[in-house]
Protein backbone atom coordinates (compact mmCIF):
# COMPACT_ATOMS: atom_id res chain seq x y z
CA UNK A 1 0.00 0.00 0.00
CA UNK A 2 1.34 3.52 -0.96
CA UNK A 3 0.84 6.75 0.05
CA UNK A 4 1.50 9.86 -1.93
CA UNK A 5 0.13 13.60 -2.34
CA UNK A 6 -0.88 15.48 -4.99
CA UNK A 7 -2.33 19.18 -5.73
CA UNK A 8 -5.42 17.84 -7.65
CA UNK A 9 -7.06 14.52 -7.87
CA UNK A 10 -9.25 13.80 -10.46
CA UNK A 11 -11.93 10.66 -9.92
CA UNK A 12 -12.80 9.37 -13.68
CA UNK A 13 -11.40 9.23 -16.50
CA UNK A 14 -14.41 9.77 -19.03
CA UNK A 15 -15.09 13.12 -20.91
CA UNK A 16 -15.09 15.32 -18.14
CA UNK A 17 -12.08 13.73 -16.31
CA UNK A 18 -9.85 13.96 -19.68
CA UNK A 19 -11.15 17.61 -20.18
CA UNK A 20 -10.27 18.43 -16.75
CA UNK A 21 -6.80 17.18 -17.21
CA UNK A 22 -5.99 19.05 -20.25
CA UNK A 23 -6.76 22.42 -18.33
CA UNK A 24 -5.63 21.64 -15.23
CA UNK A 25 -2.11 20.75 -17.24
CA UNK A 26 -2.27 23.79 -19.10
CA UNK A 27 -2.44 25.73 -16.02
CA UNK A 28 0.36 23.82 -14.37
CA UNK A 29 -1.30 22.37 -11.56
CA UNK A 30 0.07 19.28 -10.72
CA UNK A 31 -2.53 16.54 -10.69
CA UNK A 32 -3.60 12.70 -11.19
CA UNK A 33 -6.33 11.05 -12.66
CA UNK A 34 -7.71 7.85 -11.81
CA UNK A 35 -10.06 5.05 -13.45
CA UNK A 36 -11.33 2.21 -11.77
CA UNK A 37 -11.80 0.68 -14.98
CA UNK A 38 -10.30 1.99 -18.40
CA UNK A 39 -10.33 5.51 -20.08
CA UNK A 40 -14.35 5.93 -21.49
CA UNK A 41 -15.02 2.55 -20.24
CA UNK A 42 -18.67 2.97 -19.94
CA UNK A 43 -18.73 3.90 -23.84
CA UNK A 44 -17.36 0.39 -24.64
CA UNK A 45 -19.22 -1.73 -21.70
CA UNK A 46 -22.23 -0.17 -20.74
CA UNK A 47 -24.24 0.76 -24.49
CA UNK A 48 -25.51 -1.19 -27.20
CA UNK A 49 -23.48 -2.67 -29.59
CA UNK A 50 -24.70 -0.59 -32.35
CA UNK A 51 -24.80 3.01 -30.41
CA UNK A 52 -23.53 5.82 -32.32
CA UNK A 53 -23.09 9.62 -30.68
CA UNK A 54 -26.31 11.36 -31.36
CA UNK A 55 -24.48 14.02 -32.47
CA UNK A 56 -21.94 14.86 -35.86
CA UNK A 57 -18.74 14.28 -35.54
CA UNK A 58 -17.77 18.19 -36.27
CA UNK A 59 -20.06 18.98 -33.27
CA UNK A 60 -19.71 16.43 -30.80
CA UNK A 61 -15.93 16.53 -29.88
CA UNK A 62 -12.78 18.41 -27.98
CA UNK A 63 -11.53 21.23 -30.21
CA UNK A 64 -8.44 19.96 -29.81
CA UNK A 65 -8.54 17.12 -31.85
CA UNK A 66 -11.11 15.77 -35.04
CA UNK A 67 -12.27 12.16 -34.93
CA UNK A 68 -9.36 10.62 -37.47
CA UNK A 69 -11.39 8.56 -40.67
CA UNK A 70 -14.79 10.33 -40.09
CA UNK A 71 -16.40 12.71 -42.63
CA UNK A 72 -17.61 15.83 -40.30
CA UNK A 73 -21.29 14.99 -40.58
CA UNK A 74 -20.96 11.45 -39.57
CA UNK A 75 -22.37 10.07 -36.32
CA UNK A 76 -19.08 7.99 -34.95
CA UNK A 77 -19.85 4.49 -33.44
CA UNK A 78 -19.25 3.99 -29.30
CA UNK A 79 -16.18 1.93 -30.11
CA UNK A 80 -14.68 4.62 -31.97
CA UNK A 81 -15.54 7.42 -29.67
CA UNK A 82 -13.66 5.58 -26.62
CA UNK A 83 -10.66 5.35 -29.15
CA UNK A 84 -10.79 9.02 -29.01
CA UNK A 85 -10.66 9.58 -25.94
CA UNK A 86 -7.72 7.48 -25.17
CA UNK A 87 -5.60 9.50 -27.91
CA UNK A 88 -6.96 12.46 -26.66
CA UNK A 89 -5.27 11.48 -23.24
CA UNK A 90 -2.31 10.27 -24.95
CA UNK A 91 -1.87 13.60 -27.31
CA UNK A 92 -2.02 15.75 -23.76
CA UNK A 93 0.30 13.88 -21.78
CA UNK A 94 -2.72 13.09 -19.10
CA UNK A 95 -1.25 11.59 -15.85
CA UNK A 96 -4.26 8.28 -15.79
CA UNK A 97 -3.97 5.60 -13.45
CA UNK A 98 -6.20 3.03 -14.95
CA UNK A 99 -7.51 -0.03 -12.57
CA UNK A 100 -7.59 2.19 -9.73
CA UNK A 101 -11.02 2.55 -7.79
CA UNK A 102 -11.49 5.39 -5.44
CA UNK A 103 -13.36 4.55 -2.00
CA UNK A 104 -13.61 7.45 0.17
CA UNK A 105 -12.73 10.74 0.58
CA UNK A 106 -12.44 12.52 3.37
CA UNK A 107 -11.63 15.91 4.69
CA UNK A 108 -8.15 16.10 6.64
CA UNK A 109 -8.72 17.19 10.29
CA UNK A 110 -6.53 20.56 11.14
CA UNK A 111 -5.10 21.11 7.52
CA UNK A 112 -6.14 21.81 4.29
CA UNK A 113 -6.86 18.95 1.98
CA UNK A 114 -8.34 15.39 1.54
CA UNK A 115 -7.91 11.87 2.57
CA UNK A 116 -8.47 9.99 -0.22
CA UNK A 117 -8.69 5.96 0.49
CA UNK A 118 -8.18 4.12 -3.21
CA UNK A 119 -7.54 0.51 -3.82
CA UNK A 120 -3.82 1.06 -4.32
CA UNK A 121 -3.00 3.01 -1.26
CA UNK A 122 -4.04 6.74 0.69
CA UNK A 123 -3.36 9.48 -1.89
CA UNK A 124 -3.98 13.20 -0.06
CA UNK A 125 -4.88 15.96 -2.31
CA UNK A 126 -5.71 19.68 -2.15
CA UNK A 127 -8.30 19.38 -4.10
CA UNK A 128 -10.54 16.96 -5.88
CA UNK A 129 -12.63 16.81 -8.59
CA UNK A 130 -15.68 14.27 -8.90
CA UNK A 131 -15.49 13.58 -12.92
CA UNK A 132 -17.33 11.09 -12.78
CA UNK A 133 -20.58 12.77 -13.55
CA UNK A 134 -24.51 12.09 -12.90
CA UNK A 135 -25.10 8.98 -14.90
CA UNK A 136 -23.42 6.07 -12.62
CA UNK A 137 -26.75 4.32 -11.27
CA UNK A 138 -29.10 2.59 -13.74
CA UNK A 139 -32.58 3.04 -12.18
CA UNK A 140 -34.66 0.61 -12.35
CA UNK A 141 -38.71 1.17 -10.93
CA UNK A 142 -39.86 -1.07 -8.45
CA UNK A 143 -42.79 -1.92 -10.34
CA UNK A 144 -42.60 -5.41 -11.57
CA UNK A 145 -41.84 -7.99 -9.64
CA UNK A 146 -39.55 -10.93 -10.63
CA UNK A 147 -41.28 -13.09 -12.13
CA UNK A 148 -40.17 -16.66 -13.85
CA UNK A 149 -40.21 -16.48 -17.31
CA UNK A 150 -39.38 -12.60 -17.91
CA UNK A 151 -36.09 -10.74 -17.86
CA UNK A 152 -35.75 -7.46 -16.97
CA UNK A 153 -32.50 -5.28 -17.86
CA UNK A 154 -31.50 -1.65 -17.96
CA UNK A 155 -31.16 -0.31 -21.12
CA UNK A 156 -26.64 -0.68 -19.80
CA UNK A 157 -27.30 -4.18 -20.10
CA UNK A 158 -28.65 -4.21 -23.60
CA UNK A 159 -25.75 -5.04 -25.82
CA UNK A 160 -28.15 -6.32 -28.91
CA UNK A 161 -31.62 -8.42 -30.29
CA UNK A 162 -29.03 -11.66 -30.57
CA UNK A 163 -28.75 -11.65 -26.55
CA UNK A 164 -32.67 -11.65 -25.96
CA UNK A 165 -35.10 -14.49 -25.12
CA UNK A 166 -37.87 -15.15 -27.54
CA UNK A 167 -40.91 -13.77 -27.71
CA UNK A 168 -41.98 -9.77 -27.17
CA UNK A 169 -40.25 -6.80 -25.47
CA UNK A 170 -41.69 -3.86 -23.73
CA UNK A 171 -39.24 -0.95 -23.79
CA UNK A 172 -39.75 1.64 -21.16
CA UNK A 173 -38.52 4.69 -21.49
CA UNK A 174 -38.94 7.01 -25.01
CA UNK A 175 -35.76 9.09 -24.63
CA UNK A 176 -33.17 8.52 -26.92
CA UNK A 177 -31.55 5.70 -25.76
CA UNK A 178 -35.51 3.90 -25.27
CA UNK A 179 -36.35 5.11 -28.97
CA UNK A 180 -33.07 3.94 -30.38
CA UNK A 181 -33.07 0.14 -28.76
CA UNK A 182 -37.47 -0.28 -29.33
CA UNK A 183 -36.25 0.97 -32.97
CA UNK A 184 -33.43 -1.91 -33.68
CA UNK A 185 -35.58 -4.46 -32.03
CA UNK A 186 -38.58 -3.79 -34.22
CA UNK A 187 -36.19 -4.17 -37.81
CA UNK A 188 -34.59 -7.23 -36.04
CA UNK A 189 -38.41 -8.87 -36.06
CA UNK A 190 -39.31 -8.10 -32.32
CA UNK A 191 -42.80 -7.99 -31.13
CA UNK A 192 -42.17 -4.43 -29.37
CA UNK A 193 -44.08 -2.14 -26.70
CA UNK A 194 -42.73 1.30 -26.21
CA UNK A 195 -44.11 3.21 -23.08
CA UNK A 196 -43.44 6.92 -24.35
CA UNK A 197 -43.63 9.50 -21.33
CA UNK A 198 -43.23 13.56 -21.83
CA UNK A 199 -40.52 14.03 -24.49
CA UNK A 200 -38.91 16.52 -26.31
CA UNK A 201 -38.85 16.38 -30.03
CA UNK A 202 -36.06 17.93 -32.63
CA UNK A 203 -35.86 17.40 -36.13
CA UNK A 204 -32.60 15.57 -36.54
CA UNK A 205 -31.87 17.83 -39.37
CA UNK A 206 -33.89 20.96 -40.78
CA UNK A 207 -33.15 22.90 -44.24
CA UNK A 208 -29.63 21.18 -45.20
CA UNK A 209 -28.26 21.93 -40.54
CA UNK A 210 -28.49 19.45 -38.17
CA UNK A 211 -30.22 20.10 -35.13
CA UNK A 212 -27.25 20.37 -32.98
CA UNK A 213 -26.35 23.75 -35.14
CA UNK A 214 -30.00 24.98 -34.88
CA UNK A 215 -29.85 24.83 -31.32
CA UNK A 216 -25.89 26.73 -31.58
CA UNK A 217 -27.44 29.46 -33.83
CA UNK A 218 -30.55 30.08 -31.70
CA UNK A 219 -29.11 30.52 -28.19
CA UNK A 220 -30.35 27.00 -26.64
CA UNK A 221 -27.06 25.30 -25.99
CA UNK A 222 -26.21 28.15 -23.90
CA UNK A 223 -29.86 28.55 -21.88
CA UNK A 224 -28.61 28.68 -17.75
CA UNK A 225 -31.32 26.46 -16.30
CA UNK A 226 -34.20 24.37 -17.50
CA UNK A 227 -37.56 25.70 -17.85
CA UNK A 228 -39.59 24.50 -14.11
CA UNK A 229 -41.61 21.52 -14.57
CA UNK A 230 -39.37 20.10 -18.21
CA UNK A 231 -36.81 18.85 -15.57
CA UNK A 232 -37.45 15.37 -16.44
CA UNK A 233 -37.85 15.38 -20.02
CA UNK A 234 -36.15 13.32 -21.76
CA UNK A 235 -35.02 14.01 -25.59
CA UNK A 236 -35.94 11.68 -28.70
CA UNK A 237 -33.40 11.84 -31.60
CA UNK A 238 -31.10 9.52 -32.71
CA UNK A 239 -27.92 9.79 -34.98
CA UNK A 240 -28.77 5.73 -35.88
CA UNK A 241 -28.77 4.92 -39.84
CA UNK A 242 -26.68 7.74 -40.55
CA UNK A 243 -28.90 10.54 -38.65
CA UNK A 244 -33.03 10.56 -38.79
CA UNK A 245 -35.83 12.47 -37.08
CA UNK A 246 -37.46 10.24 -34.47
CA UNK A 247 -40.70 9.69 -35.57
CA UNK A 248 -43.36 7.73 -33.26
CA UNK A 249 -46.05 7.71 -35.59
CA UNK A 250 -43.53 5.70 -38.21
CA UNK A 251 -42.47 3.50 -35.39
CA UNK A 252 -46.32 2.56 -35.13
CA UNK A 253 -47.04 2.23 -38.55
CA UNK A 254 -44.17 -0.04 -39.19
CA UNK A 255 -45.34 -2.40 -36.16
CA UNK A 256 -44.69 -1.29 -33.01
CA UNK A 257 -47.08 -0.66 -30.44
CA UNK A 258 -47.22 2.29 -28.54
CA UNK A 259 -48.29 3.11 -25.10
CA UNK A 260 -48.78 5.81 -22.17
CA UNK A 261 -45.90 6.09 -19.03
CA UNK A 262 -45.98 2.70 -17.53
CA UNK A 263 -47.21 2.75 -13.84
CA UNK A 264 -48.35 -0.51 -11.84
CA UNK A 265 -47.96 -3.73 -12.05
CA UNK A 266 -50.80 -6.35 -10.93
CA UNK A 267 -50.62 -9.97 -11.10
CA UNK A 268 -48.42 -9.49 -14.02
CA UNK A 269 -50.26 -7.18 -15.78
CA UNK A 270 -49.08 -3.79 -16.38
CA UNK A 271 -51.49 -0.75 -16.19
CA UNK A 272 -50.72 2.39 -18.61
CA UNK A 273 -51.38 6.00 -17.99
CA UNK A 274 -53.69 7.91 -20.30
CA UNK A 275 -51.14 10.25 -21.44
CA UNK A 276 -49.81 9.00 -24.67
CA UNK A 277 -51.73 11.12 -26.79
CA UNK A 278 -50.57 14.12 -24.97
CA UNK A 279 -47.16 12.71 -25.10
CA UNK A 280 -46.92 12.84 -28.63
CA UNK A 281 -48.51 15.83 -29.39
CA UNK A 282 -46.19 17.43 -27.27
CA UNK A 283 -43.11 16.59 -28.81
CA UNK A 284 -44.66 16.61 -31.95
CA UNK A 285 -45.50 20.75 -30.68
CA UNK A 286 -41.50 21.08 -29.68
CA UNK A 287 -40.72 19.87 -33.35
CA UNK A 288 -42.55 22.85 -34.84
CA UNK A 289 -41.76 25.64 -32.56
CA UNK A 290 -37.94 24.90 -33.73
CA UNK A 291 -38.91 24.75 -37.06
CA UNK A 292 -40.82 28.18 -36.67
CA UNK A 293 -37.82 29.28 -34.95
CA UNK A 294 -35.14 28.01 -37.44
CA UNK A 295 -37.37 29.41 -40.19
CA UNK A 296 -37.31 33.18 -38.42
CA UNK A 297 -33.92 32.85 -38.02
CA UNK A 298 -33.50 32.28 -41.79
CA UNK A 299 -35.06 35.25 -42.92
CA UNK A 300 -33.71 37.50 -40.71
CA UNK A 301 -30.59 36.85 -41.19
CA UNK A 302 -31.01 36.46 -45.05
CA UNK A 303 -29.44 32.82 -45.22
CA UNK A 304 -30.01 30.91 -48.65
CA UNK A 305 -31.07 27.25 -47.14
CA UNK A 306 -33.76 25.45 -48.85
CA UNK A 307 -37.32 25.25 -47.35
CA UNK A 308 -38.49 22.07 -46.27
CA UNK A 309 -42.09 21.89 -46.11
CA UNK A 310 -41.94 18.23 -45.72
CA UNK A 311 -40.53 18.32 -42.47
CA UNK A 312 -43.88 19.61 -40.90
CA UNK A 313 -45.97 16.96 -42.78
CA UNK A 314 -47.56 13.73 -40.08
CA UNK A 315 -48.54 11.10 -40.91
CA UNK A 316 -52.19 9.43 -39.60
CA UNK A 317 -52.63 8.66 -36.27
CA UNK A 318 -51.77 4.76 -36.03
CA UNK A 319 -54.60 2.82 -34.21
CA UNK A 320 -52.64 2.26 -31.11
CA UNK A 321 -52.94 6.02 -30.06
CA UNK A 322 -56.03 6.86 -31.48
CA UNK A 323 -57.43 3.59 -28.96
CA UNK A 324 -54.34 3.50 -26.91
CA UNK A 325 -53.87 0.35 -24.65
CA UNK A 326 -54.44 1.17 -20.87
CA UNK A 327 -53.49 -2.95 -19.83
CA UNK A 328 -50.97 -5.28 -20.67
CA UNK A 329 -51.06 -9.08 -19.72
CA UNK A 330 -47.05 -9.91 -20.18
CA UNK A 331 -47.85 -13.96 -20.61
CA UNK A 332 -50.88 -13.45 -22.61
CA UNK A 333 -49.29 -10.79 -24.82
CA UNK A 334 -46.35 -13.37 -24.87
CA UNK A 335 -43.16 -10.33 -23.35
CA UNK A 336 -40.28 -12.40 -22.17
CA UNK A 337 -38.54 -9.04 -21.44
CA UNK A 338 -38.41 -5.22 -19.66
CA UNK A 339 -36.01 -3.33 -20.81
CA UNK A 340 -35.62 -0.06 -18.65
CA UNK A 341 -34.57 2.83 -20.81
CA UNK A 342 -35.17 5.21 -17.13
CA UNK A 343 -32.40 6.70 -16.89
CA UNK A 344 -29.58 7.26 -14.01
CA UNK A 345 -29.25 8.57 -10.10
CA UNK A 346 -26.03 10.25 -9.29
CA UNK A 347 -23.86 7.69 -6.57
CA UNK A 348 -21.22 9.71 -4.74
CA UNK A 349 -21.74 7.48 -1.59
CA UNK A 350 -18.07 7.72 -1.62
CA UNK A 351 -17.67 11.41 -1.22
CA UNK A 352 -17.58 12.22 2.71
CA UNK A 353 -18.21 16.02 2.12
CA UNK A 354 -20.50 18.28 3.43
CA UNK A 355 -21.51 19.57 -0.22
CA UNK A 356 -24.49 18.04 -0.73
CA UNK A 357 -28.58 18.75 -0.32
CA UNK A 358 -31.19 16.83 1.71
CA UNK A 359 -32.01 15.27 -2.31
CA UNK A 360 -28.28 13.78 -2.06
CA UNK A 361 -27.74 16.39 -5.06
CA UNK A 362 -24.33 18.62 -4.99
CA UNK A 363 -24.57 21.63 -4.14
CA UNK A 364 -22.26 23.68 -6.45
CA UNK A 365 -22.06 26.98 -8.63
CA UNK A 366 -20.76 26.13 -11.96
CA UNK A 367 -19.09 23.25 -10.54
CA UNK A 368 -17.51 24.77 -7.87
CA UNK A 369 -18.90 22.47 -4.35
CA UNK A 370 -20.10 24.41 -1.11
CA UNK A 371 -17.05 22.25 0.72
CA UNK A 372 -13.87 23.99 -0.54
CA UNK A 373 -11.58 21.91 -2.60
CA UNK A 374 -14.36 19.90 -3.99
CA UNK A 375 -15.54 20.12 -7.47
CA UNK A 376 -18.00 18.45 -10.29
CA UNK A 377 -17.56 17.90 -13.73
CA UNK A 378 -19.95 15.96 -16.11
CA UNK A 379 -23.40 17.25 -14.15
CA UNK A 380 -26.51 17.66 -16.74
CA UNK A 381 -27.15 21.78 -16.40
CA UNK A 382 -23.07 22.21 -14.98
CA UNK A 383 -23.39 25.74 -16.35
CA UNK A 384 -25.62 25.73 -19.36
CA UNK A 385 -27.65 23.20 -21.66
CA UNK A 386 -24.63 21.56 -23.07
CA UNK A 387 -22.92 20.67 -19.83
CA UNK A 388 -23.43 17.00 -20.26
CA UNK A 389 -21.86 16.61 -23.77
CA UNK A 390 -18.91 15.99 -25.07
CA UNK A 391 -18.22 19.61 -25.76
CA UNK A 392 -19.99 21.27 -23.16
CA UNK A 393 -18.08 19.81 -20.37
CA UNK A 394 -14.72 20.78 -21.86
CA UNK A 395 -15.62 24.30 -21.47
CA UNK A 396 -16.86 23.08 -17.93
CA UNK A 397 -13.82 21.47 -17.10
CA UNK A 398 -11.78 24.80 -18.09
CA UNK A 399 -13.74 27.18 -15.77
CA UNK A 400 -13.22 24.65 -12.74
CA UNK A 401 -9.44 24.25 -14.03
CA UNK A 402 -9.08 28.06 -13.72
CA UNK A 403 -10.96 28.08 -10.29
CA UNK A 404 -8.72 25.77 -9.09
CA UNK A 405 -5.54 27.42 -10.89
CA UNK A 406 -6.62 30.89 -9.21
CA UNK A 407 -7.19 29.39 -5.73
CA UNK A 408 -3.42 28.59 -5.97
CA UNK A 409 -1.95 31.65 -5.88
CA UNK A 410 -4.26 32.57 -3.19
CA UNK A 411 -2.72 29.90 -1.17
CA UNK A 412 0.85 30.63 -2.55
CA UNK A 413 0.73 33.79 -1.18
CA UNK A 414 3.48 34.88 0.76
CA UNK A 415 3.99 39.41 2.50
CA UNK A 416 7.07 40.57 0.89
CA UNK A 417 8.90 40.76 4.50
CA UNK A 418 11.56 43.13 2.96
CA UNK A 419 8.85 45.74 2.22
Amino acid sequence: MTSERIDTLVVGAGQAGVAASEHLGRNGVPHLVLERARIAERWRTERWDSLVANGPAWHDRFPGMEFGGFGGDDFVPKEAVADYFVAYAEKIGAPVRCGVEVREVRRLDGRPGFRVETSEGVIEATNVIAATGAFQRPIIPQLVPETPGLTQIHSTGYSNPDQLDDGGVLVVGAGSSGVQIADELLRAGKRVYLSVGPHDRPPRSYRGRDFVWWLGVLGKWDAAAMAPGLEHVTIAVSGASGGHTVDFRRLAHDGMTLVGRTEACRDGVLTFAGDLAENIARGDANLRALLDEADAYVARNGLDLPEEPEARATLPDPDCLTHPLRELDLKAAGVSTIIWATGFAADYGWLKVDTFGPDGKPRHQRGVSAEPGIYFLGLPWQSRRGSSFIWGVWHDARYVADHIATQRVYRDYAPDTAR
